[in-house]
């Protein structure tokens, strides 16, 4: 091992090499090693045409990340399971067609650095079948210039299965807490251990080099033997990180409650203002189960913690996160992905494996766009494409689905209060459409395979049928035609309709754990 700057790590790269890039948005990510690549090829014009992989989105949609990857000449082609953080300038790239492009489910890539790694054929899986990464759809293409197929549909055994080839990976940048001499490396104040060995181990696979940023260089000898994640027989050069360069998370330098150093007090969580946001939580509390193995997505359902602490039944909650986290508090916003007071942190592709095998008993997640078919779009947005994350792996083995968001999007405004709702101005942007611009989640192949699926905004409940979407629930204060059917582009079926519980529009509820069935 030796241990390099930035600017040297730069130069060791290629023209035309594959890169294969730790972390996820911010956390776990090289970017020292990054911008010594970036400062290198502004300096010589090289190393050019790279070819990057990831398994998540690479940035914080500002400075860091992929952004310094964003130049003419410098990028050819970018395959990862996200693009949300990466920045504008490399999503403008991407939607202008400027490069080639390619969005595959997060835990399917994660799974394939493995499958690189241990000189397997390649990776099957369906996970992704009747969605846009199927190649009968759209291949996980992103835009008219991504031309070659890296997903094909394949028969064995008797079924469909969606094929990864193992792509050569030249160069692999990870990253660690601590090195020592002999390269071994800890991930101590990381709050994921990600892929980082498992890409390691891949671009070995092929003879290629592997670059580790560290936050600090010991002694040989000194790190326990348990505590090295990846061993320095495969760390080929240490790039020792600036504190700017080394967040724990887009939010945080570095919180010992978000790696499991320490725990922290829970009970004095601030209750959610009473809005529509706190409404679909509420709603959606109602459809967790006691004890089952429950997944958050961001945004809406990351509010059910705070009503189940604010309804006394947190400890009836039990909590996984996709990047390998489970138990404890997700933590949201800037800190995706981490979680406060964790029971155990196990490898992201480790946590798929779970996922993928139908280990999660319910999901929680996003709405953006559904149609009469009940598909969810969650992935690309008025052309263009934003990615899908987890949100594929997730969504298709899970036993119940419950989707979160509000009815409309753009400037909705409601009051809440005594028992009712009442919409003051109505969002602009329909999201119950006939057709979504793409089908991140197959409405139709999920009731063929009777997966529980509940659609829950501030005003109306849905249920997924095999022959569409049923409303079986409408907000108290709300005109069935006036506020909900004229603001869908279809008709839902409906036959026994009831009127949600009162209780979560109004200022105190205390009515969970009834509808848990909790003593």
């Amino acid at each position: 091992m030796k241990v390099i700057t930035a600017d040297e790590a730069g130069a060791l790269i290629a023209d035309d090499a594959t890169i294969f890039l730790g972390g996820l948005a911010v956390t776990s990510l090289p970017e020292e090693v990054l911008q010594g690549v970036e400062r290198t090829f502004l300096n010589t014009g090289h190393p050019r045409n790279l070819t990057t992989w990831a398994c998540g989105a690479v940035g914080n949609s500002g400075e860091a990340g992929m952004k310094h990857f964003a130049h003419a000449g410098m990028i050819k082609r970018v395959i990862a399971g996200h693009f949300g953080q990466t920045g504008k300038e490399m999503m403008k790239m991407v939607f202008d067609g400027e490069i080639e492009a390619y969005n595959f489910p997060q835990g399917s890539l994660s799974h394939l650095t493995r499958q690189i790694a241990n000189r397997s054929p390649g990776l099957l899986t369906q996970v992704g079948l009747g969605t846009f990464v199927d190649p009968r759809l759209e291949g996980g293409k992103m835009n008219s210039r991504s031309t070659e197929d890296l997903v094909k549909l394949v028969e064995f055994e008797g079924q469909e299965w969606l094929y990864y080839a193992p792509p050569k990976i030249d160069v692999a940048i990870i990253r660690g807490t601590l090195a020592d001499e002999r390269g071994n490396i800890t991930l101590d104040k990381e709050g994921m251990l990600l892929e980082q060995l498992s890409i390691a181990q891949a671009a070995k696979r092929w003879g290629g080099i592997v670059i580790c940023q560290v936050e600090a260089v010991v002694k040989a000898g000194s790190l326990h033997p348990k505590a090295v994640k990846v061993p320095g027989l495969l760390v080929d050069y240490v790039v020792i990180g600036k504190p700017e360069n080394h967040m724990q998370s887009i939010a945080t330098q570095f919180n010992p409650a978000l790696c499991g150093d320490i725990r922290v007090p829970t009970g004095s969580m601030a209750p959610m203002p009473l809005d529509e946001r706190k409404v679909i939580a509420r709603r959606a509390a109602m459809e967790v189960t006691p004890g089952a193995i429950t997944n958050l997505g961001i945004g809406i359902p990351a509010g059910i913690p705070t009503v189940a602490a604010e309804e006394g039944v947190s400890d009836l909650l039990t909590l996984s996160i996709e990047s390998g986290v489970n138990g404890g508090i997700p933590a949201q916003l800037g800190d995706f992905g981490l979680a406060y007071n964790a029971e155990s942190i196990i490898e992201q592709s480790a946590q798929f494996d779970f996922y993928d095998g139908g280990g999660l008993d319910a999901s929680f997640l996003g709405l953006a766009q559904t149609d009469l078919h009940g598909n969810v779009n969650v992935s690309k947005f008025n052309g263009r494409p934003v990615g899908c994350g987890g949100f594929v792996n997730i969504t298709r083995s899970t036993k119940k689905l419950v989707f979160c968001g509000s009815f409309t999007a753009g400037g909705l405004d409601v009051t809440v209060g005594d028992g009712k709702l009442t919409i003051v101005k109505e969002g602009k942007a329909r999201k119950f459409i006939e057709q979504v611009e793409q089908i991140t989640f197959n409405g139709h192949d999920a009731a063929l395979r009777e997966q529980q699926v509940v659609f829950i905004t501030e005003r109306a409940v849905f249920r997924l049928r095999e022959d569409g979407l049923e409303l079986t629930e409408i907000a108290p204060g709300v005109d069935l035609e006036r506020d909900v059917l004229a603001h869908m582009a279809f008709k839902p079926i409906i036959k026994d309709l009831k009127t949600m519980d009162p209780g979560i529009f109004s200022e105190q509820w205390g009515g969970l754990r009834g509808f848990l069935h909790v003593a």
